[in-house]
């Protein structure tokens, strides 16, 4: 039995002991299902897919229905997810929540799974087709122009960056780093290479630890990172390989508390941060209106923010970096919704 295969045994045996997924039947009536949310991965250490989870329970309450979690360890297990989007079929939930970690190969299940009359709502990361209902994500595009901008104001003309991406040919991935060298590009900045680290944090590290101790550093004036993982382990290198003084600037995106500590520290001068928690609560409120026959917009933008240490503070910011308090929840999503 290969690594894969007995990861989705276990999840699946998981949610059979614990949540009733075995339990569905296919004569219950679709408004007693529970909608099934299935991240890129469920590791605990990543705020980004636990803020998710908190919007999407959020919403579970409010509306009054069941929601069950599922999915990988890693963001690059996606047979993993294949797998599991096939036995969701085989026990029709009232709809699925889905944040892609393949657009182009999780596609034709996908297509089965509207062949199959459950609503599919996509969150974070889309499909290369008119597979979903619904799109609840940030315009990664437009979010990765931000984190351009950002790095423009910290340098010159004739700069040069490394960028640090997560998995390589991933929509968001592909889009963010897009909108990063059209914004770079128009004040004359360039960038000299990109790593991809599968959205884990320790390969970002070593990677940046490794460019940082070659001779390409010295012509390397940034470094940005695009999802938290990434910036994380790059934080981390630069912090341990540079001296404070002579540390380059670096853009990071998404938020943890590990992010906040380094743009408190300088270790980051800017993060661009998404909602989440927004995207978890919207797609399940979308979930509901489209298992109930109500048309869903294609595509919902949650929009991002450009966080630096100087606005860190403010009453705003301070709700969209720790969005775990009833008072944030209301604010956050009350955002959304206008």
């Amino acid at each position: 039995m290969n690594k894969g295969w007995g990861m989705v045994l276990a999840v699946l045996l998981l949610l059979a002991a614990g949540l009733g997924y075995y339990g569905w039947t296919s004569g219950a009536e679709a408004k007693s299902r529970p909608i099934l949310l299935i991240p890129k991965t469920t590791d605990p250490r990543i705020s980004f897919w636990q803020a998710m989870r908190q919007g999407a329970e959020a919403a579970a309450r409010e509306y009054g229905v069941e929601v069950q979690m599922a999915g990988m360890a890693a963001e690059t297990e996606i047979e993993g997810q294949i797998r599991l989007l096939e036995e969701a079929i085989l026990r029709k939930p009232r709809a699925i929540i889905l944040a892609a970690a393949d657009s182009n190969r999780l596609l034709p299940v996908c297509t089965r799974i509207k062949e199959a009359g459950i609503p599919l709502i996509t969150v974070d990361s889309g499909l290369s087709a008119e597979a979903a209902a619904s799109l609840i994500a940030t315009d990664n595009y437009a979010a990765g122009r931000q984190v351009g901008d950002a790095m423009g104001a910290l340098l010159k003309p004739g700069a040069k960056v490394a960028v640090i991406s997560f998995v390589k040919g991933s929509t968001p991935a592909v889009e963010r780093e897009r909108g990063v060298r059209d914004s770079l590009e128009e004040k004359g900045i360039t960038v000299a290479q990109t790593l991809y680290t599968n959205a884990e944090e320790e390969l970002a590290y070593r990677l940046t630890m490794e460019l940082l101790q070659s001779a390409a550093a010295r012509e390397l004036d940034g470094f940005i990172g695009l999802n938290e993982p990434s910036t994380v382990g790059a934080a981390r290198a630069l912090k341990e390989g540079q001296p404070e003084g002579g540390r380059v600037p670096m853009v990071g995106f998404d938020s943890s508390m590990r992010e906040i500590a380094f743009l408190e520290e300088g270790v980051l001068q800017a993060i661009v941060v998404q909602k989440p928690f927004n995207m978890g609560y919207l797609a399940v409120k979308t979930a509901v209106e489209a298992s109930s026959g109500v048309a869903a917009a294609p595509w919902v933008d949650t929009g991002a923010v450009t966080v630096t240490r100087s606005t860190m503070f403010s009453k705003a910011n301070q709700k969209l970096l720790f969005p775990f308090g009833s008072e944030a929840y209301g604010g956050l999503v009350g955002e959304s919704r206008d």
